[in-house]
């Protein structure tokens, strides 16, 4: 009996028990089997609830678990750390008919997956909010900025920190999203207009003004780089020069 037989036996209760089976007395182990396949459904759903909470409370527990099991069948775990499982969650969510009339549910799952990115990542040392005081003005634009691996940006067509947090309608318009790790546990807020552009140039090494300007004319500055303090976003910050 292969792996592939016995896995395959093992997620799906509609396929019989792998040949070659026994108990300790020798006879087959049919009804052992099927209780250990129901424990294994079980743990593997309990993983799904505990990184999509948020999820789970959008749909109702009755529903997310049921939904579980198709997901688990579809894309069951390929490695032992269950941490790291869910990762097509997302993708699940936007094929799965039953789902169809919800369209920004993908983008929870992304947001929940990205939070636990977040809280994984390796520690790192924010710069101190003075280090900008230090640094001359005329020399400040030519600075590159060096994010934490704590952070995530997300942007959506639907007011995702508020779904997330079941406290808006889903009419209600986009937000972009972002996601720091200020101590030990990882905190996500809405990015002002521009932040998301902003980001995304200093991620491509961009210095501040050229990703300043990236960020388009509605950009705040002040308050994207206040929240990036306060989230200690920024592990370094290198002098250079302008393109």
């Amino acid at each position: 009996m292969s792996q592939s037989t016995f896995r395959t036996a093992l997620l799906d209760p509609a396929q019989p028990e792998p040949p070659g089976l026994h108990d300790p007395q020798g006879r087959p182990a049919g009804r052992r089997f099927a209780v250990y396949r129901n424990n294994v459904a079980v743990a593997l759903t309990d993983a799904l609830v505990a990184s999509f909470p948020a999820l789970q409370t959008l749909v109702g527990e009755e529903f997310f678990r049921a939904m579980a099991g198709v997901f688990l069948r579809r894309h069951p775990p390929q490695t032992p750390v269950l941490a790291d499982w869910g990762e097509a969650m997302p993708a699940f969510l936007a094929g799965f008919p039953p789902l169809a009339d919800f369209p920004y549910l993908p983008d929870v799952a992304r947001l929940e997956l990205a939070l636990r990115r977040s809280y994984h990542t390796a520690d790192s040392v924010p710069v101190a909010p003075e280090a900008f005081a230090a640094i001359p003005p005329e020399a400040l634009g030519a600075m590159r900025l060096t994010l934490a691996p704590a952070v995530q940006v997300l942007r959506s067509p639907w007011p995702l920190l508020g779904i997330w947090g079941g406290a808006a309608d889903p009419g209600e318009g986009p937000q972009d999203v972002l996601v720091t790790r200020p101590v030990y546990d990882p905190v996500a807020e809405i990015l002002p207009p521009g932040g998301a552009d902003f980001l995304s140039a200093l991620n491509a090494g961009q210095p501040l003004a050229p990703a300043i300007e990236a960020a388009g004319d509605e950009f705040d500055f002040p308050a994207t780089l206040s929240l990036l303090l306060a989230g200690g976003a920024i592990i370094a910050i290198t002098a250079g020069e302008l393109p």
